[in-house]
């Protein structure tokens, strides 16, 4: 578990270091690369020695049984989460954007409103936009230099046209982590008006010192409109994998969404299941306690350097690995901000707009990296706004 070891990955066929010219026009030489959220760790031991049994065995054929990888799933959710998941509630998606879809798919018609508390993960609006539904944008209020709810406001704003609700649970890219009363105030909004409530709860497992992430399954009379999605991906660092799981507790919601898979011919990809069983693992639970510690200190160094320099903010991260900050303060338009980031400090970052209404003056940046880096984001970031000292 050597989170400090710098690894090359120029060259590898990754989005991440192999994109970031053609996107943000930072070359991968000389820049860093803190945009799409992956880490630049390798994933733990016990996953590679999966991958190297298959490999080893030769044959590559249609994966079968799948109670091993569910018990693994179950286990995990239980000891993790306090969470008691069923194995037939579980439905397995290529990754957490296409269960997304699938939800929109199999839940909502085309025109139907889908609201989406915002800024948030920016997939959640694409594959809506592109199914034909409308995105309804509730923004999310700050108190004190945190994201929270005004369900006053978003009551307002349903015109009963909307039939689905998707939460963020940890959010991205705020790094909040809801507490039980909020959580509640959400599902009390989905019954009110009637919507389904699909929780995206990737980044579940990287929370930070003093924060408890709470599923929204444990959260009392909303089973019978929830849709759950959970997925080792963002935790193991194997997105390459594209899994993820889409669990729902109700039966009726779970034929719905169990019709369109059949539809749609959708299938597992192996590896995927193999990845995710040996995750699933007190050898993957002591990895995941290491790089929790190790994220820890990352977003402690680079608050620190960020909040030193006049007018930058860093939002106060209580899970993820994703740095949300506002650059309001600068008085810079948010071209010339960018600029900076991009063209001065050499950094390739998410764009704050991207993510919804309420990210006009942001910028995101992935700070799962070899702290070497961090600390070379800071001081690039620290010469680049220097004139602000």
């Amino acid at each position: 578990m050597n989170f400090d070891e710098v690894i090359d990955r120029r060259g590898t066929h990754n989005a991440k270091w192999d994109e970031m010219q053609n996107i943000y026009g930072v070359s991968p030489d000389d820049g860093l690369a803190m945009w799409v959220a992956d880490m630049d760790f390798r994933a733990p031991d016990c996953i590679t020695a999966a991958l190297q049994k298959q490999i080893d065995h030769g044959v590559h054929g249609y994966f079968g049984d799948e109670s091993e990888y569910h018990a693994a799933i179950c286990w995990w959710m239980k000891n993790r989460h306090g969470w008691d998941v069923d194995p037939s509630w579980i439905f397995t998606t290529h990754g957490l954007v296409n269960g997304t879809a699938m939800c929109v798919d199999a839940y909502t018609e085309k025109g139907d409103g889908v609201v989406l508390f915002t800024p948030v993960y920016h997939a959640f609006a694409r594959v809506i936009r592109a199914a034909g539904r409308e995105v309804v944008e509730c923004p999310l209020a700050l108190d004190n230099g945190k994201y929270t709810y005004d369900f006053d406001a978003y009551d307002a704003q349903m015109t009963g046209n909307e039939t689905m609700v998707i939460l963020c649970s940890p959010h991205n890219p705020g790094g909040r982590v809801w507490t039980k009363e909020e959580l509640e105030a959400v599902a009390e909004f989905a019954k009110r008006h009637d919507l389904i409530l699909v929780s995206d709860e990737i980044h579940h497992d990287l929370t930070m010192p003093g924060a408890t992430h709470i599923p929204m399954a444990n959260i009392d009379g909303i089973t019978d409109r929830l849709v759950m999605m959970t997925a080792t991906t963002k935790t193991f660092n194997i997105a390459g994998s594209h899994s993820g799981n889409v669990i729902i507790p109700n039966e009726a919601l779970r034929k719905t969404f169990a019709a369109r898979m059949g539809a749609l011919g959708i299938s597992p990809n192996s590896y995927g299941l193999f990845m995710a069983t040996a995750a699933y693992s007190p050898e993957g639970a002591a990895w995941v306690d290491a790089l929790r510690e190790y994220l820890d200190g990352n977003r402690r160094l680079f608050d620190e350097g960020i909040n030193a320099i006049p007018g930058l903010k860093s939002m106060e991260m209580e899970s993820t690995y994703l740095a949300w900050v506002d650059f309001s303060g600068t008085g810079m338009t948010r071209d010339e901000y960018t600029k900076r980031v991009l063209q001065d400090a050499k950094i390739a970052v998410n764009y704050g707009p991207t993510f919804g209404a309420g990210g006009e003056n942001y910028l995101r940046f992935n700070i799962a990296t070899p702290r070497s880096r961090v600390q070379e984001a800071v001081r690039r970031m620290q010469a680049a706004f220097g004139d602000l000292q």
